[in-house]
Order: structure tokens, then sequence, then C-alpha cells
């Protein structure tokens, strides 16, 4: 996180979608036009998990990205473009606290979003480095 700032960093989570466990982060270009208020994950990126996926490598469970002036909470931009599709959104906010959410289609915050407990092995990962 401290690396983009005072931009939003972004990255994927990749593991197995049945237990929601993560076994690597893939880091990502923020292509959005304002990346100082906003992520994008590089579609590249993108595109690239789904294709290794789809040949048998680990599933994208979700995508982490950093609030470098907020709290680790999704914003109502977060919200608007959350799918509701179960992936999880962990966001690192300025103090450096993690926090991890799932979208739903009828979450309590924001309609989109219930938090999730995260195991402290995911915090070790390195998410906070990117």
């Amino acid at each position: 996180m401290e690396v983009a700032a005072p931009r939003e960093c972004c990255g994927l989570m990749l593991g197995d979608r049945a237990t929601m466990l993560v076994d690597a982060i893939l880091p990502a270009t923020n292509v959005a036009p304002d990346p100082l208020h906003r992520f994008e994950i590089d579609p590249a990126a993108l595109l690239g998990a789904y294709k290794a996926a789809r040949a048998g490598g680990p599933q994208i469970i979700g995508h982490y990205h950093s609030h470098p002036q907020g709290e680790a909470m999704p914003s109502t931009i977060d919200a608007a473009m959350a799918q509701g599709d179960g992936e999880i959104w962990l966001i690192v906010g300025k103090d450096g606290a993690m926090r991890a959410w799932q979208g739903s289609q009828s979450g309590a915050l924001h309609g989109r979003f219930s938090e999730v407990e995260i195991e402290s092995s995911l915090a070790r990962a390195g998410v906070d480095r990117h």
C-alpha cells in the first residue's frame, strides 16, 4: 500500500472458491482514470487470471485495494462497482488496518457488503506492501 500511495493499489486474491482460502496474491496495475480515489484492475491481469483458472490454476476469490486516505470499509463507489457475486473485497485503510467484505445482492453495508473475518495468515501474505 505504501508504495502505491497516494494512489489506490489493487490486485487479485487467488485460491480455492470452495474453501475461500487464499493461496496467492497477484498485484495489478491500477488503470482507473482517477487512481487517487478509485481502482480498476488492469484487464490484462484479470483476463490472465481467469484463463489460468480455466486451465486448472487457482481461482479468483476476490481482490484487494487500498483506501490511502480513508478507512478499511467499502465506499459507496465500491458498492456501485460490486457485482454481488460472493467475491471477497479486502480493503486496506490509511492506518494499515485490513478488513474483508463479501459482496452480495443484499449486504448489510450499502446493500452490497457483509463483513467477513480473515485469518492472521492473510495479513502476513504481504497484501499491505503492494
